[in-house]
């Protein structure tokens, strides 16, 4: 019964009252402590976490530029800009990226959808720095991720500008693309750069980059734990770029390239007058577009894995023996040194003997006696081995020169190719070998070591057309900001001067109109109805055939391998508006295939002359009218 009696009473007071103090010292110890912790915090350390927590909610987002429009000689607009939506993700604590991504896939799935991006997501990422998933999805993805955005936390749609090529493949060796900043880029370049941003890669859009570009702009937007953003605290708007006005005609650039009907080639259309390029082509070619939204692994290698090179533009790059273009060059020196008059006369049997070697002239049975104009205008190879015997290589580079070949010419344009002028000293430099008589003979038509590029043909020819001034090509007329202000302006630059007689050149542009549109001229087929056009026709080895007819016909000649067609020309006769250079790839003679390409060109440009005049007298017309009524 004791037991029972101490059980039901308990502890004494004076035992509970002592652990009762205990306790409520350890209270308010702890309370103490707690007081001096939220004290520390706040006093002491308030400022630096109140920052810390601003900037966990507070992000600075940047704002890409609208580029400025790339437009033709006539206000038209080859290159604008339009709405371009990405998927990006603002990594957060908490969210696995790789998840969201799964995420996507399948919300994708359930439409039959592919994620397009094939890249892996960054190994290292910033918080609330956003990362981009996919560029240039469709609307269609858009209306995925926005509906399904619960699921999706950190994941949102952004708008931004990217790249209208209206005619993407014809357009595309001139202007070229644009694309992000390379990690190579941000290192070396002094531009002011920031991952993300977009620039020039290629063409115009990179060489006027700066001009192009505009300037960035911020925005300070306040976000959630989840990345969306709930409100815009402050916002720097962007700087769009300037407009870029080129040289070219859009409509003549299109009536260039479907001239070619998808052969394999380039040509160049310049004004005689100035230099300014007016049409510029080059095929195979690619659509600019592709890039917009990070062009994908498998396009981009067959891009580069193409025989054609399709990246390259033929008309600056290629280089191709100039054939019976080169004659002209020939001929001109012959006339200045005194080696032949204009009635001159050589004999063609149909070949040409050198030693114990024979060089065959294009027409079997030969040209008979012929002259100088006869011999531009027939294509005679036995007159001009004959006369570049005479002349000697040295004589016939110097010549060349003159004419603005061997060197680049200095085009607003990368990757320009100088060609090739072969000298004596050049041969014993490279090949530590001396010249050889036989090759001077090849050189005389436009073949051996010769190299030349469509654009430096087209400047050759010029300088004959407009008096014997040589002009730098140029394709950009002037860069303006949007309110039509001339931020630049680029004035025709000559380069130098033929220093060749007025006898001389009234006689080559004579037997250049001769090899049009007289009887027997290998050009007939770039003849026009006002009979205006001058002009050579050339047909290029890609590699040294056998002399005689047996031996070519027993050797197999792939696609490749073919004949190179050539065409050069101006009109009209006097006071010239367009030169166009023509080279046809592995597509046969110049006159049967260059020729007619090279009149098309010559057509389109001369119609839409004839059409603009027409509507300016109608103008005048109407306008009388009304000033007499």
């Amino acid at each position: 019964m004791e037991k029972q009696g101490n059980l039901r009473n308990g502890p004494e007071p004076a035992e509970f009252r002592q652990k009762l103090k205990i306790i409520i010292i350890l209270t308010v110890l702890a309370l103490f402590v707690l007081m001096i912790r939220l004290w520390y915090l706040q006093v002491i350390k308030g400022d630096e976490l109140k920052q810390r927590s601003e900037n966990n909610a507070v992000r600075f987002r940047k704002i890409q530029p609208l580029r400025g429009l790339i437009m033709d000689r006539n206000g038209t607009v080859m290159v604008d800009n339009c709405p371009s939506f990405d998927v990006l993700y603002m990594p957060t604590k908490g969210v696995d990226p790789e998840l969201m991504i799964r995420k996507i896939k399948d919300i994708y799935k359930t439409k039959s959808i592919d994620y397009s991006s094939d890249l892996p997501f960054p190994k290292t990422v910033k918080p609330y720095l956003p990362v981009r998933l996919e560029k240039n999805v469709s609307i269609q993805k858009v209306a995925l991720v926005e509906t399904n955005a619960i699921d999706l936390p950190g994941v949102y749609v952004d708008v931004t500008p990217v790249r209208l090529y209206v005619d993407g493949e014809i357009i595309a060796p001139i202007i070229g693309y644009t694309g992000e900043v390379s990690k190579e880029e941000l290192e070396k370049s002094e531009e002011d750069y920031l991952s993300g941003d977009i620039t020039g890669k290629y063409g115009i859009e990179k060489v006027l980059d700066p001009h192009i570009r505009g300037r960035r702009g911020n925005e300070l937007v306040e976000v959630n734990a989840f990345g969306k953003v709930i409100k815009n605290l402050g916002r720097i708007d962007p700087a769009s770029g300037s407009t870029v006005v080129l040289t070219i005609d859009a409509q003549l650039q299109k009536a260039a390239w479907e001239a070619f009907e998808g052969k394999a080639g380039a040509a160049v259309a310049m004004d005689p007058r100035d230099g300014s390029i007016l049409a510029m082509v080059s095929l195979p070619s690619f659509d600019p577009n592709l890039f917009n939204s990070g062009i994908v692994r498998t396009e981009w290698e067959k891009l580069q894995k193409n025989p054609l090179n399709p990246l390259s533009n033929r008309a600056i790059s290629g280089q191709y023996p100039p054939g019976s273009t080169y004659k002209l060059i020939v001929a001109a020196a012959a006339l200045e040194e005194g080696i032949i008059t204009t009635e001159t006369r050589i004999s063609c049997s149909g070949s040409f003997s050198l030693g114990n070697r024979s060089f065959r002239c294009w027409k079997k049975h030969g040209h008979g006696s012929v002259n100088l104009h006869r011999a531009l205008v027939e294509s005679c190879d036995v007159y001009f081995y004959t006369v570049g015997k005479m002349l000697g290589v040295d004589k016939i580079a110097r010549y060349a020169r003159m004419f603005g070949l061997g060197e680049a010419t200095g085009i607003e344009l990368a990757h320009e190719r100088k060609g090739l002028v072969p000298t004596r000293e050049w041969k014993l430099a490279r090949m530590k070998e001396p010249w050889h008589l036989g090759e001077t003979i090849s050189i005389s038509i436009g073949q051996g070591f010769n190299l030349t590029t469509p654009l430096q043909l087209a400047q050759a020819y010029s300088a004959l057309a407009n008096g014997g001034t040589l002009w730098r090509p140029h394709l950009v007329q002037r860069i303006e900001l949007s309110d039509g202000s001339i931020v630049k302006k680029y004035l025709p630059e000559k380069k130098g001067a033929l220093k060749l007689s007025p006898k001389t050149l009234s006689a080559l542009s004579y037997a250049l109109w001769g090899v049009v549109n007289e009887p027997g001229g290998t050009g007939a087929n770039a003849r026009r109805p006002h009979a205006d056009v001058c002009g050579k026709t050339g047909t290029s080895q890609v590699i040294g055939l056998p002399q005689t007819d047996k031996a070519r016909r027993m050797q197999k000649i792939t696609a490749f391998h073919k004949d190179h067609a050539l065409f050069v020309g101006y009109a009209p006769m006097k006071n010239a508006e367009i030169a166009v250079a023509v080279i046809a790839e592995n597509a046969g003679g110049g006159g049967a295939v260059a020729a007619p390409i090279a009149r098309k060109i010559m057509n389109a440009y001369f119609d839409a002359k004839k059409k603009e005049k027409a509507v300016k007298v109608a103008a005048e017309i109407k306008s009388e009218d009304e000033t007499e009524d």
